[in-house]
């Protein structure tokens, strides 16, 4: 198979989706001739025509209720979002509309709509471009959220996001991009909605995690085998619907658990996780349940420096599951 960037992957799977149906179509700001700001789009626009690549005005909210309108009339947006940061103008229309048209309607209207948009940190954005959004949405019922870690993932879930019948958050980290790469298969696949995955087999401590700091947990992971600590790591793939089973039985096996999340610690998704894993396998577990995140403060700075200290990184990683392992 040949190896691909997360962006590459990103790109095969919404030209595959529209060649594939005629009622997708992807809307948003410079998607069009410009091929994006980070070139998702790039060569599309070429292939498919102003009419199913469609430059949005400056305007986050009318991406949404463009795409919330299509979508209840037949079509299968793919609505990007440049950065999650300027996703919330559009809050109310992804949260108040098309999270809950469906139950609304009792059945009737179904949303069938990915929202896409680059979160996180690690790029020098500062505070407007680096913001990690996905707790706010996988708090709404409605809502699927996913964010892949890996070119066969997000390629598989994206084109899993498009068929689907429910609008689906699908956060991309923009730090990614180009750096991670991965075998992808040529033609057709999907990969599920909400199964997480063992990616690293493990039996003294689990570490959860998804997007960018799976891929740096892999890392720690790596150096610590070195020490003779062998670590378990789970990539959850997806937030909601979020898959209890893995993340329990992963507990139960190794009976220690790290969350790692580039959020701000405080009411960031890998909270919800701790309690899942507090309430459900408490009476499995040899430590307390440990997070590693980012701190309580607004954004990522601009500062590289600054950057760095609220970053999780794979020594930052490490250093957390050397400690856990101590208990």
């Amino acid at each position: 198979m040949p190896e691909i960037t997360l962006i590459e992957a990103i790109r095969q799977a919404m030209d595959e989706e529209l060649a594939r149906d005629e009622r997708v179509f992807i809307t948003g700001e410079d998607v069009g001739p410009r091929g994006g700001v980070f070139r998702a789009t790039q060569g599309l626009y070429d292939k498919y025509g102003p009419k199913r690549i469609i430059d949005s005005p400056l305007a986050e909210l009318s991406i949404v209720a463009v795409g919330i309108g299509a979508a209840l009339n037949g079509m299968r947006p793919i609505c990007e979002i440049q950065f999650a940061d300027f996703i919330h103008p559009a809050f109310n229309q992804i949260v108040n509309e098309a999270a809950r048209f469906y139950y609304r309607s009792n059945g009737q209207f179904p949303v069938p709509m990915v929202i896409r948009a680059p979160y996180g940190g690690g790029v020098g954005g500062g505070l407007y471009h680096s913001q990690s959004v996905e707790a706010f949405f996988a708090h709404v019922p409605g809502l699927k959220v996913v964010i892949p870690s890996n070119p066969y993932d997000a390629k598989g879930l994206l084109k899993a996001a498009v068929r689907d019948n429910n609008p689906v958050m699908f956060f991309e980290t923009k730090k990614g991009y180009r750096l991670i790469k991965g075998e992808v298969p040529e033609g057709d696949y999907t990969v599920p909605i909400g199964p997480a995955k063992v990616t690293r087999e493990g039996t003294d401590l689990s570490v959860f995690a998804y997007g960018m700091m799976h891929y740096y947990c892999i890392q720690a992971a790596e150096l610590l085998a070195q020490e003779g600590i062998s670590v378990e790591v789970v990539d959850l793939r997806t937030l909601a619907p979020l898959d209890k089973a893995t993340i329990l039985n992963s507990v139960k096996k190794t009976n220690k658990a790290l969350i790692v999340y580039e959020d701000n610690l405080t009411g960031g998704f890998g909270a919800e996780i701790a309690a899942i894993i507090a309430g459900e396998a408490f009476e499995y577990l040899d430590a307390p349940v440990m997070r590693l995140a980012g701190p309580d403060i607004p954004a990522v700075p601009f500062s590289h420096p600054m950057q760095e200290f609220f970053m999780p990184n794979p020594q930052k990683i490490a250093d957390a599951m050397r400690k856990l392992a101590a208990y």
